[in-house]
This record gives C-alpha cells, structure tokens and sequence, in this order.
C-alpha cells in the first residue's frame, strides 16, 4: 500500500478542485490518499476587501510567516511515499499560508527526504515563485520530482481584470456580461486528472526520474518567455518596495497604509503602461535571446535547482 499525501492552501476551492481531479486518476485499492488543508490564523477572508489584499503584499513577498493550525497528530506520524502540495501565488511568491507551512516544524516532519509534487494555478506569473518553492523545499530536505502550473490562459489585461472582479467580489462569473470567467478554465480543471497517470506509475513503481518529462508533453507546465523577463523584473521592483513598506509598522497602521496606497497605484500604472512598452522590447530583442530564451524554457519546465 502506497501512502500520499496532499498538503493545500485554496482560498476559493479552485486549487482543491483541481487537486482531487489529479488525485481521482492516482487512487486505488493500492493506494491510500490524505489530505492537510493549512488554515492560517487568523484566516484570510474570501473576497478579500482591497485594503487588506494590498496591505498583505510585504508579508508575502519577503515570505514573513504566521501562525497555522498544525496537522493533525496522525497525519504527523506516518512517513508517506509522496507528498503532492497545492500552492496559490501572492505577488510573484507563494501564499503566505503555503510560506508558513514550509517555515514550520510540520514541513521537515512531513517533507524530509519524500518525494514531492507541487501543483499551483494563479493568474500568469508563477515562474520566480517555483523558483522559492524550490529553495522551500530544500531547506526541509524534500525531493522534488514533478510540477505542474495551470493558469488563466487568457491575455495578461484581460486576465487582470477578471482577476480583480473574482477577489473583490467573490463571484467567478463574467464581469458585465462580457468578460471571460476568471482563474483556470473549467476544461483545463477537469483535464488536470490526466497528470494522475504519470504520478501513480511513477509512484508505485517508486521510479520518479521521468515524472515531470511526462508532465511536460501532458501540458502541465507551459513558459511564456515574455512572462519569464516580466516576473523576473517584478521581483527586482516588488523588492524594493517590500523592504520599504515592512519599515512602516504593521498591517493596518496609517503609515504603512500610505504607502501600500502608492503602491497599489504603482501596479496599476505598472501593469498598464509599463507592461506593454517592456513586451515591445521583449519583441525586439527575442531574436537575439532567443537562445538564452530556449535555454530558460528547458530550465524553469523542469524541477531542477540552480545554484545562486
């Protein structure tokens, strides 16, 4: 009997969907599977109200934790043959409750030398996020062998405000009747259970060398090289601002909230005037890159670790 478990943060149940429509293709007579649901304290209310959401963006870009329920006592107990942890993107990282549970006592019991499978879905950019979950998942001492990122395929402004109608209002419809519906396509939602196969092979026959190759040809992970350059530039500038808002007090204080709304104002102008002059440089410089472009693609498809 194999044993798995799955370890999620969902603030909306599209990650958990997602995540049992891959475990319905890997579970059997031969394998039993769990689930972790983190609940942070306090939780993080759903829609969220805009002042919070911005006022959360220093916390979880420097990757600060805070305090999450524990893992039940059985849970703790057991050594599994694979861990497959659900994860959402908060400003170009990962979530501040999945951050939290990496920063635990609980990673190292459940992670240590056990394979792992990170699932995530968010708007676009989730490569520089991979990026820390990898280094996460190191210092816990877990073995990484298979990734998949489903997004909202749809274009980056468009996406960005289906994005912000589904969180300020807590309803995934079409915005004015025009919109497309927000987050990861129901189609791409139910097709997620085709990444069940490779993972169950792989874990009973406990050979995991192939898995994210498989996954790859499967769609499971896609690289924008457009997106690539935009994330990595965001988190030079997240930076900045980060380490300069964390200076002003804690959430929710008049002088930090200043700030967040510079920031918040930022974004908007980053997203909307700044995005597009950056893609018509990527566009003119893609030629000249493009083998360092085809080099990244083979690099961030896979669950491989560069050395800093």
């Amino acid at each position: 009997m194999k044993e798995i478990l799955i370890i999620y943060y969902s603030q909306t149940g599209q990650l958990l969907s997602i995540l049992e429509n891959i475990a319905r293709k890997i579970q059997g007579d031969d394998v039993l599977i769990s689930y972790y649901e983190i609940i942070p304290e306090p939780i993080y209310d759903f829609p969220w109200e805009q002042e919070k959401f911005y006022d959360s963006f220093p916390e979880s870009f420097l990757q600060i934790s805070t305090k999450i329920h524990p893992p039940q006592e059985e849970l703790l107990n057991k050594k599994y043959d694979l861990v497959i942890l659900g994860y959402q993107v908060w400003f170009l990282t990962p979530s501040i409750p999945i951050n939290s549970f990496l920063k635990s006592s609980f990673a190292s019991t459940l992670l240590k030398d056990t394979p792992v499978v990170t699932v995530l879905a968010c708007r676009n950019m989730w490569i520089q996020a991979q990026e820390k979950m990898k280094r996460s998942l190191k210092k816990v001492g877990a073995n990484l062998v298979g990734h998949i990122a489903l997004v909202d395929r749809h274009i980056n402004h468009i996406s960005v405000i289906t994005i912000s109608h589904w969180m300020f209002s807590g309803r995934k419809d079409r915005y004015l009747g025009i919109f497309p519906k927000p987050g990861v396509s129901d189609a791409d939602m139910t097709a997620a259970e085709h990444f069940g196969n490779p993972i169950r092979k792989a874990l009973l026959s406990q050979d995991f060398t192939n898995l994210q190759d498989e996954i790859v040809e499967l769609g499971g992970v896609k690289i924008n090289p457009f997106l690539v350059m935009t994330d990595k530039r965001g988190n030079v500038l997240f930076s900045k601002w980060a380490n300069h808002i964390i200076k002003k007090g804690p959430p929710g204080t008049p002088a930090r909230l200043k700030w967040i709304g510079f920031f918040k104002y930022y974004l908007l102008f980053a997203i909307w005037v700044i995005a597009p002059i950056v893609f018509i440089v990527f566009l003119l410089t893609y030629l000249p890159s493009f083998k360092r472009r085809m080099k990244d693609k083979a690099y961030y498809s896979s669950v491989a670790l560069k050395e800093n």
